[in-house]
This record gives structure tokens, C-alpha cells and sequence, in this order.
């Protein structure tokens, strides 16, 4: 590093708000310049740019390291006579960098001396640029601290990073730190826009030295009136290009300057018809670079593996999704099946209206709560085994989901099936054409003590219903806490369930009726479980097998007990009887068991 004590960057000029003799040297102390807080300000096309490189160009003679923040990618141009290491986003800089690359970026700038144009124009996203900002930044802190070497950093447009309205990012609130810290750990800090107006005052009010190149815009102008004052607020409107005022702490005037012009390549000027000529650009040492890309290739490496383990969790995630479908579809399979049972084995055993609809509908559920891995059962043994007159009962499908039209089907040919003749048996009520029988040829069929052709089916569905209700006008009348109130048999009968449930069971079923779709762990842990999986899914299949819960998908169930009243009461009732019905059953369990 040379042991240059000032930089000479410009020469006085006349003109209104000039002080001295025009043509006079401007020198700038090097070290105030490198650790000191600094603003450069005008126009598009007033020179600001070129200042800020002409600065750049000066230290970087004398060997003193920087590192330029690049907006707009206008200063790769200093490549043309420097060894300068431009890093950003794209393939025109010596090596893309991402927010990985902060502190290797920074030791380089601050332990090798080596000066750095940090490109984010070439960020397409500006959150990822913005990050790598902010990380260069810190790490420019925190090792200042620690090397205590001095070091400038150039930021073009500040206005973006630290605004004077709005809120401030983290890029800004990190800038806005060097600037009033750095110095005194050698970090310096320049900023540079064509907006002062939109510049945080904070900043501006402690900056060391100022530049103001043109403005013309009335608040920007107002900016010059209220730091330097109102004559110059009316001269820096006719500023030529590269011409400025100039305030410094360390000459206590403002002077009217002309700055040099750069050197090296213009990157920044607006094109025009000419043909456009890149010139020549030093490439820096492999070695500057050597680190910085194997930080890319650790990068790309863990890229790579995690773009693996994505693509093996997303082939994971599709086969629990087919899975899942399958064990649905094996659950509604096996429901079906259940169903199917219950049907052909209730159309089996007979109907005995002498047992009260509760009594059937307990030993129905007992039934399956043995054989519940059931599959099937052979509706022609079932047949065969049937006490006499069996085959003329009621065919029973109140659990049958669906499948009382092939229940009829089948009781449409059961006649054939057992052995009977000519005559047809429709839903179990004999008839007495031709000889029919479901017994083995018997003439006339019976069903319990109800003979005959003569009997229409109202008549003998009337006599069940008769029965039926008698015998629970009888338990009723034994029994206590119903209120007195009459409801139709399902109510009895599917009461008579849920009090047959175990406690835990029945809060796990208050717990689906009051909080809707959840999963068994959640309903058991909520009924006082222990969140056991195996004792939460044997719970909650005694619930799926009675009817008053089903899968929903995504592993949760739903509540059901509406759906099972009108299909228990062969969807006799209308809405009003039934929301009556399911109304009464939940206080049993919604009111009791909470």
C-alpha cells in the first residue's frame, strides 16, 4: 500500500458559490476519504457516477482497497486498467456469488487488499441480492473490528437501501450501523444517488464531506438550502456536468469544483448511434477466485442433494397418497362387506316380531362385534339353516346401506334356490298360486301363525309394527330417565347402542359429534386416553362398526349419527322426527359423558 497522504480529484471553477481562484487542485486526505462518511448527489447525467469513479480510480492507484456496491452494472469499466474482482449474479461477472460466498467476499476485501465491484444488477430476484448485501456488510463489520485496516465502501443509489420515508431493510439498517460505527474500526462508507431528497437525513446530516452535482428538482434543491444554504440551492441548478459544490469537515468551506474525468471505461453512459465496443478487461489471479468457487461447488453439492431428497420425499409423499387411497378403499370394501353380512345373515336367521327392535338391533351389533373380520356368509346355507317359515319373514335391511333392492332380488329367487316350485315368494310373504313354497313344496306358506294369500302386505306389516311397539310400550314402561318420551323404535334401539359402548368409546363419540371431523389419537386423547395408538383405533373401530363414525379421508373420521337413524328406520322418517331423534340420543352422551 502506498503511503499516499491525499488523492487530487478535481480543480476549482468560477462561477456563483465558488470560493479561491479557479484552476486550483482539489486534494482529498486519504484516510478521512477511506474511513469517513461521505455523500455524492445530482442528476442523471450531472457526473455523480463519474466522481464516485474517479475516487475509485485514485485510491485503487495508490494500492488502498474498496469495495463498490454496483446498482446498475456501470463499473466494470475499472477492469479496463485495474485487477479489480467482480463478483455478482451472472456469467459476465469472474464468478457468480450467493449470500454463501459473504464472508469469503469480505476477507478478501479486507485481509488480501483486494478491491471488489459487488454487481447485484445482475440479481433477478432482488430478494436474493438484497441478502447478499446484507451479508457482505455484516461480515465488513465484524471483521473491521478485528484487521482495523482502512477500507471505503462505494454504495450507488442509496436511496434504495436506506430511504428517507417508508420502512428500512435490513440492508439499510446494516448500512446506516457502518455509518455511524465504522470509522472508528476503519470502515468507511460512501453513498451516491440522484435523490437526496428521498435519502434518510440521518445519514446525510453526519456525512464528513459532501459533493452536490446538479439538481433541479424543488426538493432536492430545498435539501442544498437547508445543509449548505439557499445561494447555493439557486446555483446548483446550473451546474455544468462534472461540476460541483464541495463541503468537507476538514476545509470548513464550500468550494466550487470541476471533477476530472475518469480514466477507464465509460459503462454508465447513455448509448448512442455508434457502434458499442467492450474494451479489453484485466482477468484477476485464479488464486482470488480459487475459494470463492469452491464455495460454489459446496453449494451446488448440497443443491444437488437436496433437489435429490426433494424428488425422493415428493415419490415418498405420492406412495403414502396411493396408500392411503387403497387403505380407503379397502375400509369401504370391508364396510360393503360387513354390510352385506348383516343383511344375509339377518335375511337368514328371520325376523321374530316377539323381540323388541332394541333386542334385534343388540344382537345384531354383538354379532358383529365377534365377527367383525367377516367377509361373507353363504346366503344359501343361511337359507337352508332356517327354522320352517323362516324364509317367509320380512327380509331386514335396516343395515343394509343400499342393498335392499338386491335383497329383493334374492328372495325373487330364493323360491327356485330352496327347492320350491312354480310359484314366486316376494319379500317373504307367501302365496298360495300354484303350489309355491320356500319349505320344500308345501302348498301354502306361514309366517308365524299369519296365513296365506289372503293377508295383503300392509296387513302384515301392520301386524309387525303392532308387535313391535307393544313390546316397547312394555320396556318403556319399566324403565326410567327417558323423559316419557315416546319416540319411534330406532330411538330405543340405537339408544340402547350407545349405552352398550364403554365409557372412554362413548366420549370418544361426544368428541366427534361436538368438534366434528378428527383422528382417533385425537378423540381418545380427548375422551381421557392415553393417546395409545392401538387403543385409540380399537375404539374407534367399535364406532366405525356400529355405524356412528366414517372415514372422511386424511386419516380422520366423521360423525354420523343422523346418517345411521334414517338408515335404521329404513329412511322412514322425515327430518323433523329424525334431527328429534338424534337430538334426544346425543344427551345421552353430549350432555352426560362431558
Amino acid at each position: 500500500m502506498a503511503e499516499t497522504e491525499q488523492i487530487t480529484v478535481a480543480t476549482t471553477s468560477a462561477g456563483p458559490g465558488g470560493n479561491g481562484e479557479p484552476g486550483e487542485t482539489v486534494d482529498l486526505p486519504v484516510v478521512e476519504l477511506l474511513t469517513g462518511r461521505g455523500f455524492v448527489t445530482g442528476k442523471s447525467g450531472s457526473g455523480k457516477s463519474n466522481t464516485a469513479s474517479v475516487i475509485a480510480e485514485k485510491l485503487l492507484d495508490n494500492g488502498f482497497g474498496l469495495l463498490v456496491v454496483d446498482i446498475d452494472g456501470e463499473y466494470y469499466g475499472l477492469k479496463e486498467e485495474y485487477e479489480i474482482l467482480h463478483v455478482g449474479g451472472d456469467e459476465e461477472c469472474d464468478i457468480q456469488v450467493t449470500e454463501e460466498h459473504a464472508g469469503k467476499i469480505a476477507s478478501l476485501a479486507l485481509e488480501q487488499n483486494v478491491p471488489i465491484i459487488l454487481d447485484v444488477s445482475s440479481f433477478l430476484d432482488e430478494e436474493e441480492a438484497e441478502a447478499l448485501l446484507t451479508e457482505v456488510a455484516k461480515q465488513l463489520f465484524a471483521k473491521a473490528k478485528k484487521q482495523k485496516q482502512p477500507f471505503l465502501m462505494l454504495v450507488e443509489e442509496c436511496h434504495e437501501w436506506i430511504p428517507e420515508k417508508g420502512g428500512m431493510g435490513e440492508v439499510g439498517k446494516m448500512l446506516i450501523k457502518i455509518g455511524k460505527r465504522g470509522r472508528k474500526h476503519g470502515l468507511g462508507i460512501v453513498g451516491i444517488s440522484q435523490r437526496p431528497a428521498d435519502v434518510k437525513k440521518d445519514y446525510i446530516t453526519q456525512c464528513d464531506w459532501l459533493v452536490w452535482h446538479r439538481l433541479t428538482w424543488n426538493n432536492d434543491t430545498k435539501v442544498v438550502g437547508r445543509i449548505l444554504d439557499n445561494k447555493y440551492a439557486d446555483a446548483v441548478e446550473d451546474l455544468d456536468d462534472g461540476e460541483a459544490f464541495m463541503m468537507n469537515d476538514w476545509a470548513e468551506e464550500v468550494r466550487r469544483v470541476q471533477f476530472h474525468r475518469k480514466q477507464t471505461f465509460d459503462a454508465g453512459a447513455t448509448p448512442g448511434l455508434d457502434d458499442f465496443e467492450r474494451p479489453e478487461l484485466k482477468s484477476v489471479s485464479e488464486d482470488l477466485v480459487s475459494e470463492l468457487e469452491t464455495i460454489s461447488e459446496e453449494q451446488k453439492a448440497t443443491e444437488s442433494r437436496i433437489t435429490d431428497l426433494r424428488e425422493e420425499l415428493d415419490k415418498k409423499n405420492s406412495r403414502i397418497a396411493e396408500l392411503e387411497t387403497e387403505l380407503q378403499d379397502a375400509r369401504d370394501l370391508s364396510r360393503m362387506a360387513e354390510q352385506f353380512t348383516e343383511a344375509m345373515l339377518t335375511q337368514a336367521e328371520g325376523y321374530n316380531p316377539g323381540r323388541t327392535e332394541q333386542e334385534n338391533m343388540r344382537r345384531r351389533r354383538h354379532r358383529f362385534s365377534d365377527d367383525a373380520d367377516a367377509t361373507g356368509t353363504d346366503a344359501t346355507d343361511g337359507e337352508a339353516g332356517q327354522p320352517d317359515g323362516a324364509a317367509d319373514q320380512p327380509a331386514d335391511t335396516t343395515s343394509g346401506g343400499g342393498f335392499g333392492d338386491a335383497f329383493s332380488a334374492f328372495e325373487d329367487g330364493g323360491a327356485a334356490m330352496n327347492g320350491g316350485s312354480d310359484g314366486p315368494s316376494t319379500n317373504g310373504d307367501a302365496a298360495a298360486s300354484d303350489g309355491a313354497s320356500t319349505d320344500g313344496g308345501t302348498t301354502a306358506a306361514s309366517t308365524n301363525g299369519h296365513a296365506d294369500g289372503s293377508d295383503s302386505d300392509a296387513a302384515f306389516a301392520a301386524a309387525i309394527a303392532d308387535a313391535v311397539e307393544a313390546e316397547q310400550s312394555n320396556d318403556r314402561g319399566g324403565e326410567e330417565g327417558d323423559d316419557d318420551f315416546d319416540g319411534p323404535p330406532v330411538y330405543e334401539a340405537v339408544l340402547a347402542a350407545i349405552e352398550d359402548l364403554e365409557p372412554k368409546t362413548r366420549r370418544m363419540l361426544a368428541y366427534y359429534g361436538e368438534q366434528g371431523p378428527g383422528t382417533p389419537l385425537n378423540a381418545h386423547f380427548s375422551a381421557g386416553g392415553s393417546g395409545d395408538r392401538t387403543a385409540a383405533y380399537a375404539r374407534n373401530r367399535t364406532l366405525r362398526l356400529e355405524g356412528f363414525v366414517e372415514h372422511v379421508g386424511r386419516g380422520k373420521y366423521g360423525y354420523r349419527l343422523r346418517d345411521l337413524v334414517r338408515e335404521e328406520s329404513e329412511r322412514d322418517l322425515d327430518d323433523d322426527v329424525v334431527e328429534t331423534v338424534v337430538s334426544r340420543l346425543e344427551s345421552a352422551f353430549l350432555d352426560g359423558e362431558n
